[in-house]
């Protein structure tokens, strides 16, 4: 009676069961067919050698069989015969960047073979160059141009200088779209290709918007940055990121893009203010809390030297500077900072929003040194770093003649809020994704933190506004 049940059951079960899984005609009239003609065979071998017992069990298992090793087959067929338009493509490949960074003195010196040197790298044939220069350099070094026209000439036919160097307006002005469409202008203008060199002469700033352009014309033309500030020669102009202003936000418009050598010409550094001097330390103090405790120690003997900004400390300072921020971007596996934690920045989420705020009366390095202090206060608060070393961080901005509290650090908006504080969700969306603020664990280390306490933070601010003492003028510390 089971087996006499069973087969018509499970015959008209497997019918309805392709008919539900919505099978093509061909594959509904096959695995239907196998379903039958398993029932079939187990039926007619159940009378000759099965007992009762297990009749219904092989009467199901050869229903089941037959037809599931023909779908198991057919999948199998059909993924070996996919088409190549399914198949995925991949594509990869590595590009490996390799750009010297050279310190000299009196880079457009004739008989100094360094730039010669770097422009003709890869070339056999002359060399088409443009040069952009912070007008400012050019007016405070006044021999700078005839310099430049006199080093060009000694060295034609090799280099081929297309025009006198172009003044680029300096500071926070360069970063503009309209500077930006000038030099675009520029360039085209001089018929440069892909194969001329330009050369950026000038601050972070003027290098910032000059590498832009680079970056972007004809998807990339060679730069050779030569920066003249001390910001620019420890940090800015040795690193491979590139942009301008934009929709009232620092560096919102840029690309990442290295340049073919950065020469560092000490001799630039001489015309700069004792304020401009003394600004570009900040980022020395910054890579030597987070990187090298050591230098933070060398920094804090030399200090009444680096505020005069000596020659042989203000030398080492920079050298040293820059050779762990390039340590850090060649070696740290993020050049081109797509993950979120970023060492280097340490400090800079509120100094981005404090230059904004002080419309760039604020030097970029100048608010740097307020963002440590902040920092350091605010992990002091937090108890990840102790009060000694939040002291020591604190003494040797002060020594070194930096402000720590100025006024645009108690400026609130309409709804009363810190103006300051509102950096952090700014500082976020420049970062593009999670929040992630270097934090000093102990001087020399550095920890990410992906959330800030808003009131521990506003206590931080407090503190720093009202309690630490101002920094002894430089002009009087010098003369001692």
């Amino acid at each position: 009676m089971i087996c006499l049940r069973g087969v018509p059951v499970l015959a008209e079960t497997s019918v309805v069961a392709a008919g539900m899984q919505r099978y093509p005609l061909r594959a509904f009239i096959l695995v239907t067919t196998l379903a039958n003609a398993g029932l079939a065979l187990a039926y007619s071998a159940i009378g000759t050698f099965l007992v009762e017992q297990n009749a219904l069990l092989v009467t199901l298992l050869a229903s089941m069989v037959l037809p599931g090793l023909f779908i198991a087959g057919y999948s199998l067929f059909k993924s070996l015969r996919r088409s190549d338009a399914e198949q995925p493509l991949h594509g990869r490949f590595k590009v490996s960047y390799d750009y010297p960074v050279v310190f000299t003195d009196h880079v457009f010196d004739p008989l100094n073979p360094c730039l010669h040197r770097q422009l003709m790298a890869g070339h056999r044939g002359p060399v088409t160059v443009l040069i952009f220069a912070d007008e400012q350099l050019l007016h405070s070094a006044s021999h700078l141009l005839e310099q430049i026209n006199a080093y060009f000439v000694s060295h034609f036919p090799d280099l081929h200088l297309q025009a006198p160097p172009i003044a680029v307006p300096a500071g926070e002005s360069s970063k503009d779209s309209k500077v930006l469409q000038r030099l675009y202008t520029d360039m085209l203008k001089h018929g440069l290709d892909r194969h001329c060199h330009v050369l950026a002469v000038g601050g972070g700033a003027v290098l910032d918007a000059v590498g832009y352009a680079c970056a972007t014309f004809h998807r990339g033309i060679r730069l050779i940055r030569i920066p003249s500030t001390v910001l620019a020669q420890n940090d800015a102009g040795i690193g491979v990121k590139n942009g301008i202003n934009a929709f009232g936000q620092k560096n919102l418009l840029g690309a990442f893009y290295p340049a073919t050598a950065v020469i560092n010409d000490f001799q630039l550094l001489t015309s700069l203010t004792r304020r401009d001097q003394i600004a570009g330390l900040a980022e020395a103090v910054k890579v030597a809390l987070i990187k090298d405790q050591a230098f933070f120690q060398w920094m804090e003997q030399q200090a009444d030297a680096l505020a005069c900004f000596e020659h042989g400390a203000s030398r080492y300072a920079i050298r040293r500077c820059a050779e762990l921020h390039l340590a850090h971007i060649t070696g740290a596996g993020d050049p081109f900072e797509r993950g979120n934690g970023r060492p280097l920045d340490y400090g800079h989420w509120a100094a981005h929003k404090l230059e904004n705020l002080s419309q760039h009366r604020l030097r970029h390095g100048e608010a740097v040194a307020v963002g440590m202090a902040l920092d350091g206060l605010y992990a002091n608060a937090l108890g990840l770093l102790n009060d000694s070393d939040t002291e020591r961080v604190l003494n040797l901005l002060l020594k070194l003649g930096f402000c720590l509290n100025p006024p645009e650090l108690i400026l609130k908006d309409a709804l009363g809020r810190s103006q300051v504080l509102l950096g952090l969700e700014e500082f976020r969306q420049h970062l593009g994704g999670q929040l992630s603020i270097p934090m000093l664990s102990r001087i020399g280390e550095s920890v990410d933190l992906h959330e800030i306490d808003t009131a521990r933070m506003e206590q931080a601010l407090q503190r720093l506004s009202t309690q630490v003492e101002l920094a002894l003028p430089l002009n009087e510390r010098c003369a001692q």
